[in-house]
């Protein structure tokens, strides 16, 4: 039986962020054993991704943990794999509150978080506690003082961190709510970025004795010519995947509706037709030579079965969850699984 409908107005009745924390602090105090044995079991769907194998294809996006103060609970709902993060070099409070807006009338939410986490330290301490011992991926950004000409610096500090402990890393360059970050998607920006990540990648490589791929998280408001050149670049660095999208700047679909007009990445079913556009695109740039994770308006199993045939190897869940509960995971799989 599915709880979540019942709980789920009186977490909606609580400002956004402090539902959010609420959350967050009774997963982490639920034995994971009690949260298996309330959901449905999510069937075994192996997929071989970036030299990994995940037990299923439906994994749970950034944003959601970004300190990993749940990630037990995250392997006890059936996620085929966790990412955790957005997590900086140095402790950082993100934005000023209010930042978090949900609009229910179109299962949409708008955050301008800005990367507020405790820091990567804590991020792998948190880590090292959990029993979790699946695909986990690690999802790094920069602080939002160092310099966007220095931004390599605090990419290059965490993906030495948290390589021994991921299963793949993820760079996120695509968040609207860092001052200039989505610069680094530009041509010669990313080229530079790119090539520092994929040398740093090859002598961590070999000082630990395993390589761990590394992911680069996109956004949905890129054009076609941008489509072009950063899937060539993608190819050329041999990145290992590329995880579409992240929150959009756009409001099609939520004109008119209470706080559509607030500023930040708008997540959720508003964003899945964009995000699907510049999945499908990267999927026919790409030519099969990066694998791609769609992400962006699953809120249903067609939703994610729409990612897989756009070209994706593996979704990721976040709004979703928001608006359908822990149930979803499941539901996705199964309908993944056919």
């Amino acid at each position: 039986m599915d709880l979540y409908p019942l709980l789920r107005p009186a977490l909606f009745h609580l400002d956004p962020e402090a539902a959010h924390n609420l959350t967050l602090a009774t997963l982490r105090r639920t034995p994971a054993a009690l949260i298996r044995a309330a959901l449905p079991a999510v069937p075994a769907d192996p997929r071989q991704v970036m030299g990994l194998t995940f037990p299923n294809p439906v994994g749970l996006a950034a944003g959601l943990d970004k300190n990993g103060e749940c990630l037990d609970a995250w392997g006890a709902m059936g996620f085929g794999f966790v990412e955790l993060g957005t997590v900086t070099p140095r402790p950082q409070p993100g934005n000023p509150k209010p930042r978090m807006f949900r609009l229910p009338e179109a299962r949409g939410i708008i955050n301008r978080m800005g990367f507020n986490n405790d820091g990567v330290d804590r991020l792998l301490a948190n880590v090292a506690e959990s029993d979790f011992r699946g695909v986990l991926g690690l999802n790094i950004g920069k602080n939002a003082d160092t310099p966007i000409e220095r931004a390599a610096d605090d990419y290059l500090i965490c993906l030495r961190k948290v390589y021994p402990r991921a299963s793949y890393v993820t760079v996120n360059i695509s968040s609207p709510n860092t001052k200039n970050l989505r610069s680094l998607q530009g041509g010669s920006e990313l080229d530079a970025l790119l090539g520092a990540l994929k040398a740093e990648q090859a002598k961590l490589a070999d000082s630990h004795g395993k390589y761990t791929p590394f992911a680069v998280k996109i956004a949905p408001d890129l054009d076609e010519d941008q489509i072009t050149e950063m899937a060539a670049l993608f190819r050329r660095h041999r990145v290992d995947a590329v995880i579409a999208t992240n929150t959009t700047l756009a409001r099609a679909g939520v004109e008119g509706l209470a706080h559509g007009d607030e500023a930040g990445g708008l997540s959720g079913a508003p964003v899945k037709a964009a995000a699907d556009r510049v999945l499908k695109a990267f999927a026919a740039a790409l030519a099969g030579e990066v694998p791609l994770i769609g992400v962006g308006g699953i809120l249903a199993g067609p939703d994610a079965q729409a990612k897989i045939a756009a070209g994706a190897s593996l979704v990721q869940l976040y709004s979703g969850l928001i608006y359908r509960g822990p149930h979803l995971v499941s539901e996705c799989a199964r309908a993944l699984r056919g």
